[in-house]
Formats: structure tokens, sequence, C-alpha cells
């Protein structure tokens, strides 16, 4: 696997389509931020990390009104290519409807966040 992060983001988006109520995932320090940002945004009902030979991810997913609240996600920034943007080329993401990650050097959080404390950096992925 060249991309964990596509992976993650992958695996979330075909559990959602598959109606699934819990996704499990390899563990990585960086999946973990991510997908902590997705709870505080609520696209994802909770985040723990269990597994007893090898660590693993298990994120609940969420629905409202038996709608999945996350209906796509796209990797923006990729191994080949990593795009970075300054705090206030920020925009918003499905006209305020979805977010955007970024990893800035105060960790990961979204667009909003990021543009308030007036940080920059390498932009993850979006989604709404």
């Amino acid at each position: 696997m060249t991309d964990p992060i596509a992976d993650m983001f992958i695996r979330i988006k075909n559990a959602y389509l598959a109606r699934k109520t819990q996704v499990q995932l390899p563990y990585s320090r960086i999946n973990e931020a991510i997908a902590k940002v997705m709870v505080r945004g609520g696209f994802l009902a909770s985040v723990k990390v269990g597994g007893q030979p090898f660590k693993t991810l298990q994120l609940k997913l969420k629905y409202i009104d038996r709608q999945p609240a996350l209906t796509m996600v796209k990797r923006i920034s990729k191994p080949g290519k990593k795009v970075y943007c300054q705090a206030k080329d920020l925009r918003r993401v499905n006209y305020g409807l979805g977010m955007n990650i970024i990893s800035t050097s105060a960790g990961m959080m979204n667009g909003g966040q990021a543009k308030q404390k007036k940080l920059g950096g390498e932009v993850i992925g979006e989604m709404w």
C-alpha cells in the first residue's frame, strides 16, 4: 500500500455505500488524527484504537435519518504531488456543507480552524 490515507478514505466511503455501522482499518497516527477531525466535523460517530496483536482503528459510522453523513471524499495531496495552501487561500468546500482537512504545524485540523488560527499547510483531502 503506497497511500494509507487514500486507503482510509476509500474504506470509509465503501463502508457507507454498503450501509455498514463500523469499519476497521490499520492503525497509524496520521489516520487517527484524520479520523478525530472527521468526528469533530460530524462525519463519523466515534474513533477507537484497539486490536491485540496489531493495532487497528475502529471507526463507528454516522447516519442522519438513515442517510450517510458522508457522501463524497477526495484525496487532494497525493504522495507524488503535495498540495500546500496558505490560510488566506483556504476555500469553502461544497458551499460550506463540507470540510477540508489540513495538516498544519499545530496538528491536523479542518479548514475553518486553520483559517481562524491563520495557519496554512498541506491540504490532505475534502469531504461532504
